[in-house]
């Protein structure tokens, strides 16, 4: 069946876009209509070649102000002012304190939450002019979990959700919404090496037995992303199958 194009005339911008849950909003956004921007340490050439609509592949380091100037001159030269900003791109190390040094630190904070910031310091500008936009910004629902090794991961990923509110305050006047997702661990490449007891134990947890796939994550994104959400900012919406409980 023919996706709905809720999204025709929108230029998206999608990082961490060559694979899991990136290429999965990606995809889904190209099929509702959008033009798309896939952001990715290697320029994701294939993905992008095979989107239903217009699509770029760029290669940027989103953990820096550099790499977001060269995202917003190369999308601004060939598909225009993003309407649409998903931050995707992520890390996700488990390492416990002793071998967290201040290195390792910065750099998850930087690509989990400081690209955030970069992000809306380059296309906020535009967005206001056009008077719409939209942000989504990932988090993760393991800020609620008492898993060991990744109090950095957690301080980026709660950091999110603070930026989320905080910035959908400035800018919900110029027709633009902030939000977040908070999704559930999910089957990416990423996760491949999460030991099979640790991620049923998560499952049972969970109201939904199984694990969470991209488009899960996907679906609320696009969401978020079109005009039936105009009137929701500065939330966290949790995609993570039930493990948390209404309270």
């Amino acid at each position: 069946m023919k996706e709905p194009q809720t999204h025709t005339g929108r230029i998206a911008l999608v990082t961490g876009a060559a694979r899991g849950i990136g290429y999965a909003v990606a995809t889904k956004l190209a099929q509702r209509g959008a033009r798309v921007a896939l952001v990715d340490l290697e320029r994701p050439d294939a993905q992008a070649a095979g989107l239903p609509a217009q699509a770029l592949a760029i290669a940027a380091d989103v953990s820096s102000e550099a790499g977001w100037a060269h995202i917003g001159e190369r999308v601004r030269a060939q598909l225009g002012d993003p309407d649409i900003v998903v931050n995707n791109a992520g890390i996700y190390p488990q390492i416990m304190l002793e071998e967290l040094d201040y290195a390792k630190w910065r750099h998850t904070l930087a690509v989990n939450l400081d690209s955030n910031y970069f992000s809306a310091r380059e296309f906020v500008p535009g967005m206001r002019k056009k008077r719409w936009g939209r942000f989504v910004n990932i988090s993760s629902n393991s800020i609620g979990t008492n898993l060991p090794g990744l109090g950095h991961y957690m301080a980026a990923k709660m950091g999110v959700l603070g930026w989320v509110r905080g910035l959908a305050n400035e800018v919900g006047q110029d027709g633009i919404t902030v939000n977040a997702i908070v999704p559930a661990l999910t089957n990416t490449p990423g996760t491949s090496k999460v030991p099979e007891e640790l991620k049923r134990s998560v499952w049972q947890l969970q109201a939904i037995k199984r694990f969470a796939e991209p488009e899960d994550i996907a679906g609320p994104i696009v969401f978020l992303t079109s005009d039936d959400a105009a009137f929701v900012t500065g939330q966290a919406l949790v995609a993570d199958g039930g493990m948390y409980k209404i309270s």
